[in-house]
């Protein structure tokens, strides 16, 4: 008997286009709003000197989202990154007016995150307590430190100058924290994409059961996303400190949002729902973008809050709606 094979059905033009959106949607969605403002304010908006700002402001946001990132490819959730990141800045700053040198008292607020994180590692994978719930108890417990530390008021430093000049000194026009986050993005994405330990991680996120059969610690694996992530938050926290010269118990909780809202948002880049450091950039970068154009605008503060949810919800919706109508 001979059979004849089918020819594979071709896909509709109306698939192609939807997997296109879902595929560059969130890009499409920046690149609009960068010709719109460009157009409405091309004195202000569409200037070298803007561009720079907005990397700037991004930068922060984008470190603390980038740790965030290991932990959401591992499948996990960190709610503690906020409180870790005000915890290592109050530490830094009464660190130095104890006299401690600035590289060790950036050290020790440093340090502080990889011990939440381990902390956070633990818990999930020894005790078996949910994510959601052990790194909201370990921040708790974090904001409870921060409080007996600073007694709920800021720390200001009484010669504030050098350590200012992490945030506020140039090389080439450039401030240093567009540097600092160049330079963590690409030993991130490295990170991720070019070596054992991140395919682990990315195996463990994408079906976890199927990586311990193939061999993977699971939990060693888990417990170093978390470890990232808490390293990264407490940078964040001492960067945040250098721009101020001071360091606040609730600085870094304006950070949780930011970073769950650019992690999501990208993962509608260039993939199909899954978390990755470039994805997360594009994410940081839109909301810095959408910031400063509402400043620029002339609009409240308000509609900052109200930008940012949209772009999380947008980002992520217009992904996944593109995603089943192309598989429909």
């Amino acid at each position: 008997m001979i059979t004849t094979l089918q020819p594979p059905i071709a896909q509709p033009w109306s698939a192609h286009l939807w997997q296109r959106l879902g595929r560059y949607g969130a890009l499409i969605m920046l690149a609009t709003l960068i010709v719109v403002m460009s157009v409405l304010e091309p004195d202000t908006f569409a200037t070298g000197s803007n561009v720079v700002n907005v990397l700037n402001q991004s930068a922060l946001s984008a470190v603390i989202a980038m740790g965030l990132t290991f932990t959401l490819v591992t499948g996990e959730f960190d709610l503690s990154i906020g409180s870790t990141a005000s915890l290592a800045g109050v530490i830094a700053c009464t660190l130095m007016l104890d006299d401690v040198s600035i590289p060790l008292a950036i050290l020790a607020g440093v340090a502080v995150g990889v011990v939440i994180g381990l902390l956070n590692g633990l818990v999930v994978t020894v005790l078996g307590v949910n994510a959601l719930v052990a790194t909201l108890g370990i921040g708790t417990v974090a904001v409870g430190a921060n409080y007996a530390i600073a007694g709920g008021l800021p720390v200001s430093l009484r010669d504030p100058d050098a350590f200012l000049q992490i945030s506020l000194g140039r090389f080439a026009g450039i401030p240093y924290p567009v540097y600092i986050m160049v330079g963590l993005a690409v030993l991130a994405w490295l990170l991720l994409n070019r070596t054992v330990l991140g395919q682990s991680m990315q195996a463990v996120g994408g079906n976890a059961v199927a990586a311990s059969l193939s061999g993977i610690r699971v939990n060693r694996v888990r417990v170093i996303g978390f470890v990232i992530c808490g390293t990264l938050a407490a940078l964040t926290g001492v960067l945040l400190a250098t721009r101020t010269g001071s360091a606040a118990v609730s600085a870094g909780d304006t950070y949780l949002l930011a970073a769950f809202a650019a992690a999501f948002f990208g993962s509608a880049v260039l993939r199909d729902g899954q978390f990755h450091i470039l994805g997360t950039i594009v994410g940081v970068v839109t909301v810095a973008v959408g910031f400063n154009a509402i400043a620029l605008l002339g609009m409240e503060t308000y509609w900052q809050y109200l930008f940012q949810g949209v772009v999380l919800i947008v980002g992520v919706g217009v992904g996944t709606v593109a995603r089943r109508r192309a598989a429909a």
